[in-house]
């Protein structure tokens, strides 16, 4: 089941990024470095009281700067409202409460969402007092914290569990409907692409980016019957007033909740742009996420091309996104529907491949034959020794290896591992996991 989301709202310098990078600090999953990935602290994994949820660091939210319409404000605050499970809503003890705050509380009571009331910077006992006044905005009992001095955290942290939504029972013996969401920078032409697949002019298409406001969800069938849920995501309208970095914030937070639900990410391109800082940002979601994944070069019909374009092309995303250099790359066109056909046969067979199991004798055959061909490299007169390995898990495929000692894993060597099962197996489309375990000392 996906990680619930918690976005933190509220105006500039109130503190948020200080509790977020306080909580980021302490455990955080999805920021860590991974090669060739370009990251920003977005958001971070948290786990409390047993229970994971995703914890988002959002722009400000400021009314009156020159800089930032009133509209985008209410825009901004529109998405955190629609995407996330439940809101923090930070304040400032030292300002007491402004009306900005007020303009921003107006925004929250309209939404059905859990709204939790943060007074932050209380970092002595006499800013307690201050926690009354906040009492006016009608959104129940304030939380006072010190992002600063880390105060008040458990009682937040409390909060938050109290307000996630319960976790649903495991259904059972349920035909599952493949999950596909179609993801990407605003106006790469993502609804172009659903009403082309859909047949109809199931959502608005419209060269303003941001057309979209909602993710749209719509149950196809394919010839055979096989149903295909087809997730339209949305995009962030681009003003001039509006900072890139903030487009870049709220874009990432829609992308991770249809991509937390799906079974299948297509990532669209530009054909005109090539790929992005936020092109990449984005890969690096559906891949931390363990998602299969499909990528589309759209608009391909108005690029001039010669001899050899195309695989030119192709080595020059998957190079820049080298690692996902798994998947699939095709090149069409939304709005004339070339290649559009192949879609849906593609993200059926990327499914399959993430659903793939291996059976353990040919899974510790192909090992062998792997560690035979390259053995592991030696460090501080060691050598790694893998020892037998049996599959975990699919969506993604998930391998336990039992070693000697997982420190003595090099990145290159689990890399050469991962290319070997891929040449064997296939897993075209999926990433691959890798759980290191020392053996017990029983098998020895």
């Amino acid at each position: 089941m996906a990680k619930p989301l918690v976005a933190i709202i509220g105006r500039p310098n109130v503190g948020k990024s200080t509790f977020f990078n306080k909580m980021a600090g302490r455990r955080i999953s999805i920021v860590d470095d991974l090669p060739g990935v370009t990251r920003d602290r977005v958001y971070a994994d948290v786990e409390w009281l047993g229970r994971g949820f995703t914890l988002i660091d959002t722009g400000g939210i400021d009314p009156r700067s020159e800089d930032v319409l009133f509209s985008q404000m209410r825009e901004q605050a529109e998405i955190a409202m629609e995407t996330a499970d439940a809101i923090c809503f930070f304040t400032d003890a030292r300002d007491g409460l402004t009306d900005d705050d007020r303009e921003v509380a107006n925004l929250l009571r309209k939404t059905k969402k859990p709204v939790i009331l943060v007074v932050n910077k209380i970092d002595y006992p006499g800013l307690g007092d201050r926690l009354y006044e906040f009492y006016e905005l009608g959104l129940g009992d304030p939380v006072g914290i010190s992002g600063v001095n880390m105060l008040g955290f458990g009682d937040l942290l409390d909060e938050i569990f109290r307000q996630l939504p319960e976790v649903p029972p495991e259904e059972e013996d349920t035909e599952h409907v493949l999950q596909m969401a179609i993801v990407g920078r605003p106006n790469v032409g993502k609804s172009s692409l659903a009403n082309m697949l859909l047949g109809q002019k199931r959502t608005m298409v419209s060269d303003i980016a941001g057309t979209t406001r909602d993710a749209i969800d719509t149950l196809h069938f394919l010839p055979d019957g096989t149903p295909i849920n087809i997730i339209d995501t949305a995009g962030i309208r681009r003003k001039r007033a509006v900072e890139d970095e903030t487009l870049e914030r709220y874009s990432v937070l829609r992308s991770i909740a249809a991509i937390r639900r799906c079974d299948v990410a297509v990532l669209m391109l530009d054909a005109n742009d090539g790929v992005t800082e936020q092109d990449t940002k984005i890969a690096g979601l559906i891949h931390d996420e363990g998602k299969a994944a499909l990528i589309l070069v759209n608009k391909w019909d108005t690029i001039e091309k010669e001899t050899g374009t195309l695989e030119k092309t192709r080595k020059q995303i998957l190079s820049q996104l080298k690692f996902m250099d798994y998947c699939p790359v095709q090149f069409i066109s939304a709005m004339t529907g070339q290649r559009v056909n192949t879609v849906l046969s593609q993200v059926c067979e990327v499914y399959a491949e993430a659903c793939k199991r291996i059976k353990t004798g040919v899974l510790n055959d192909i090992l062998n034959e792997a560690t035979n061909a390259l053995q592991p490299p030696l460090q501080g007169g060691r050598r790694l020794k893998i020892y037998y390995a049996t599959q975990q898990g699919t969506c993604p495929p998930t391998f336990i290896l039992f070693v000697n000692d997982e420190k003595l894993m090099f990145f290159a060597y689990e890399r050469y591992l991962e290319n070997y099962f891929r040449k064997t197996f296939g897993f075209s489309g999926t990433p691959i996991r890798f759980i290191l375990r020392p053996r017990k000392k029983e098998d020895a």
